[in-house]
């Protein structure tokens, strides 16, 4: 039988990257078999269920380009893709198993009969699996105000929708023998399962928003690419059997098997996440480098419309400084910022460390004048840099040093001589003479009382 997956979110929060590898887990399991992935929406729950929640679930999975075959908006209406628009199906369901004595009154709510025995299940990843139903209390599968319960819907959706695995985690494990005993009761095949580690902080707990981001839409927020988090996801916890980890979406759906998962339980590392992303944005061309970072420059104020014109070229230089140093998207437009517009401040401890001498400002001002002539290429202003150091006696340190933080305020940035010939010649000599008539000042100012 074809295989049929499906992931089903319930839209009490927005997906979070557990979810995230849940889906993904299944979408890659339906792709490299040939199978359908259908998404479901789990909203019984209507006090904690809304609309923006959904709407942040789709965005979520199609920024991680995640799609389904079946579900919300693909051929036609919502339904039968939202529980909530099939309540009448689940009361059917639970009259059914009533009438066959499977399920029983209780007050005001209806309870599934537990029969004796026990209850075994073959789980893709941990093996066989056995309950004593002895431990297991007859649950309620309808409450008293005509709602279903987790189990009896998700068990009647997976039965009108043909599902023929259910890849979730591993903490759903407990709740599978009661799902097994009621696709029994209603005369159906229980799918396979696999149950999938969980994704815990370095902590070793369970990840959560302590751990720092935990929806995939603030990942994006945060500058990642949607490949390399889905390439990070796919490897947390399952394995290719290679050393391989660079792996694109074709790759990952040829090589997914359920049995690759590993039982343990799965360490989200950011630092791992960043090594990814690099990577990522280290393959990527020019124009989908840029098109990835605009919206940030934009929130940034450093987005131009020459950008897409006349300065084009000069963008594709400035980003191909930066893009070995960048870790995340956000990076760049910090990084950027001193090659579009003069320091509003200067590192004051850079300044006293390196500039303190009295005869600094000179020092500058003559860099200045230096560079006004330069040739301005990256090998001239080097050599004119060297040479006007050897000159006045003063190691080369200092004046490179000190055009750094006239450029850029910092003491850190990408290769200077290369900045420098970005940035412009006009633009270099009116920042150093700028800090060279404000570097007595700025040198005057008192440092900050040490916490």
């Amino acid at each position: 039988m074809t295989p049929r997956l499906r992931f089903a979110p319930s839209p009490t929060g927005y997906l979070h990257v557990g979810g995230a590898r849940t889906a993904l887990f299944n979408w890659l399991y339906a792709r490299r078999h040939g199978g359908t992935f259908v998404l479901r929406i789990e909203d019984t729950d209507t006090q904690r269920s809304s609309d923006d929640m959904v709407t942040g679930i789709l965005e979520g999975l199609r920024w991680l380009g995640i799609d389904w075959d079946e579900g919300p908006e693909v051929g036609g209406p919502h339904a039968p893709y939202f529980q909530s628009q099939r309540l009448e199906r689940y009361r059917a369901a639970v009259r059914d198993l009533v009438a066959r004595g499977c399920a029983y009154e209780d007050g005001g709510a209806i309870r599934f009969r537990i029969p004796e025995g026990t209850t075994t299940f073959h789980d893709a990843v941990h093996g066989p699996i056995s309950f004593d139903n002895a431990h297991l209390e007859s649950f309620v599968i309808l409450r008293s105000d005509g709602h279903p319960t987790y189990h009896l819907s998700v068990v009647v959706d997976d039965i009108d929708m043909q599902i023929t695995h259910v890849v979730r985690g591993d903490d759903h494990i407990s709740n599978t023998p009661k799902h097994v005993l009621l696709f029994e009761a209603f005369g159906a095949t229980p799918p396979v399962f696999a149950h999938v580690p969980l994704i815990m902080g370095a902590d070793k707990k369970r990840l959560s928003k302590r751990h720092g981001a935990t929806s995939v839409l603030e990942y994006e927020r945060q500058g990642y690419l949607p490949d390399a988090l889905f390439n990070f996801l796919a490897l947390l916890g399952w394995g290719t059997g290679s050393d391989d980890e660079l792996l694109s979406r074709e790759e990952l759906v040829q090589r997914f098997t359920l049995e690759g998962i590993s039982g343990g339980n799965a360490v989200f590392n950011t630092e791992k996440l960043d090594w990814f992303n690099h990577q990522y944005l280290l393959a990527l061309d020019d124009d989908q480098l840029v098109a990835h970072l605009r919206p940030f420059l934009m929130e940034a104020g450093l987005w131009r419309d020459s950008f897409d014109a006349a300065e084009r070229a000069w963008l594709v230089q400035v980003l191909g400084l930066l893009r070995p140093r960048a870790r995340r998207l956000t990076e760049f437009a910090a990084q950027m910022r001193p090659f579009c517009a003069a320091p509003e401040s200067y590192d004051l401890e850079g300044l006293r460390k390196h500039l303190g001498a009295p005869e600094s400002a000179a020092h500058i001002e003559a860099l200045a004048s230096c560079v006004a002539a330069s040739a301005w290429d990256v090998q001239a202003l080097e050599r004119d840099l060297r040479a006007l150091a050897e000159g006045r006696g003063i190691k080369a340190a200092v004046l490179i040093h000190a055009a750094r933080l006239a450029v850029t305020g910092r003491m850190v940035s990408p290769g200077l001589f290369e900045m420098l010939a970005l940035v412009g010649r006009d633009e270099v000599v009116t920042r150093l003479r700028r800090l060279a008539q404000q570097l007595p000042a700025l040198l005057a100012t008192p440092a900050p009382a040490a916490e």
